[in-house]
């Protein structure tokens, strides 16, 4: 074979090579592209164009030297970087888009469950062997009768209810021998374990039917300020699960004159409970287990505002990410034990925390000096913590671990393209925002009635209206942007 045929077949095949990946090079970069613009990324300073114009130069340059044949070795290492930069690129924004898509993938609905329940060592083991049941029609009726008429649909077999005054009642009338079988929400389970902590190992369940709660759409704002909603929640289930609050925080939101106001509303608040709750008083946490809708709608008529949006952070898996992020460093301003994290000290001064020592660190109060509204300005100190550190380059070390653990610890209706188009407006506007802080006092009382738990005398926080006043005028200021 002569040289000249030996260069020609090395020219075919360089060629060949670059037309292969051009073609790669057009389909990932068409595919960047089209999550770029499809959900208004890089939408700020014209870097969404810019970024169209560099792909589309970069494959007529390339194509140029193709046909010309010229450049060839110089064609093949351009081609790779490309295909490599593209590949990159797309691989990072669909880690990106997936962890958004997942956060709102429940967004729209609560789970929980409602189960027949008998004692452990009880000989009853299926509910055809029950003619009635024990549970509270008048709180909970609606759900309780969802139970019952799956039970004669599917084991043909109706059962009566016999009325109690709350599912904790129920419990108490079980353990005592009142009742044979109880009705059982899950999402009342806690209340229960809160005075009985080993319930759990007592009972059994015998049939239990799975439920969804669905949740309004977002009100999604088309002005420069709205708020937000961040209920913390401890469950051991899915974020998707119906549970108590223990974190209220209402974040308000002001993009032209870049003021953010987090209101802490303290988990025993006494509030008229809306929605489930009938608009009946009782402490806040407890509008949780109606669902999130009842929380938004509780707060909403207690401050008069509307709230847009809402993210629920599951605080356990939540500040695991602390450990991911290297820790985070908090200022506390007073000294005190956790009785949460086995008596550990806490001193007065800057202190960096891993996720162990955060965790003990936003649920202590008792040995606070005001209490679960110190509990709540220590919550909103480890949240901007945690924010600051992910959205710093630090957390890039982490990419993978990071998402992962957001996937499973954070639950939001706010919708990615809503998103984009905050962090595009800061971009565009730059600047820093200025963060305040308040939060919602009062006095604290064991006489007032709970509608969840009407036999049980429970710590409640009277508002001061005050304090109502000034907090609802402090959030207003901030929508108006004074």
């Amino acid at each position: 074979m002569s040289r000249r045929s030996k260069r020609n077949r090395s020219g075919n095949v360089k060629r060949s090579i670059n037309i292969a990946l051009l073609a790669i090079y057009l389909l990932l970069s068409g595919s960047l592209l089209f999550l770029i613009f499809r959900h208004n990324i890089l939408a700020f300073r014209h870097l969404n164009i810019l970024a169209t114009v560099l792909v589309l130069l970069s494959a007529i340059v390339a194509l140029l030297l193709i046909v010309y044949k010229k450049a060839e070795k110089f064609t093949i290492f351009f081609l790779v970087l490309t295909v490599l930069t593209s590949s990159v690129s797309l691989f990072a924004l669909h880690q990106f888009v997936g962890l958004t898509n997942h956060i709102n993938a429940t967004s729209n609905y609560s789970e929980y469950s409602m189960s027949v329940v008998v004692l452990k060592d009880s000989e009853i083991n299926n509910v055809t062997q029950l003619e009635s049941v024990t549970g509270p029609t008048e709180t909970d009726n609606d759900n309780i009768q969802k139970l019952i008429a799956d039970i004669k649909k599917t084991q043909s077999k109706d059962l009566a209810v016999e009325q109690s005054a709350s599912y904790l009642a129920a419990y108490k009338s079980l353990i005592s021998g009142d009742a044979k079988a109880i009705v059982l929400n899950s999402v009342f389970e806690n209340i229960i374990e809160a005075e009985y902590p080993d319930y759990a190992s007592k009972i059994k369940k015998i049939y239990t039917k799975k439920l969804t709660k669905d949740v309004a759409a977002p009100k999604v704002s088309k002005n420069q300020s709205f708020n937000i909603y961040i209920s913390g929640i401890d469950t051991y289930g899915p974020i998707s699960s119906v549970s108590r609050s223990d974190v209220n925080i209402l974040m308000t939101v002001n993009r032209d004159t870049k003021k953010i106001l987090l209101t802490t509303t303290p988990r025993d608040s006494y509030v008229p409970i809306a929605d489930g709750g009938n608009n009946q008083k009782d402490k806040l946490t407890h509008a949780g287990i109606y669902g999130v809708d009842s929380s938004i709608h509780t707060l909403e008529n207690l401050y008069g505002v509307d709230i847009n949006y809402y993210v629920r952070l599951n605080f356990t898996s939540f500040l695991k990410l602390i450990d991911l992020l290297g820790g985070v460093d908090v200022y506390n301003d007073q000294e005190f034990d956790a009785h949460t994290n086995n008596g550990k000290h806490y001193s007065v001064g800057t202190l960096h925390l891993d996720s162990k020592d955060a965790l003990g660190f936003v649920r202590e109060r008792y040995s606070l000096a005001d209490g679960d509204r110190d509990r709540g300005r220590n919550q909103q100190k480890v949240i901007v913590a945690i924010l600051q550190k992910l959205t710093s380059t630090e957390a890039l070390k982490n990419y993978d671990s990071i998402i992962k653990g957001l996937q499973d610890s954070i639950q939001t209706n706010m919708p990615l393209e809503t998103m984009m188009n905050l962090v595009n407006a800061q971009l565009e506007s730059g600047g820093t925002y200025k963060i305040n802080s308040q939060d919602l006092k009062g006095t604290g009382r064991m006489d007032l009635p709970s509608y969840a738990m009407p036999e049980s005398n429970l710590y409640m926080m009277e508002i001061s209206d005050s304090s109502l006043e000034s907090v609802k005028a402090a959030i207003n200021d901030v929508l108006e942007g004074k």
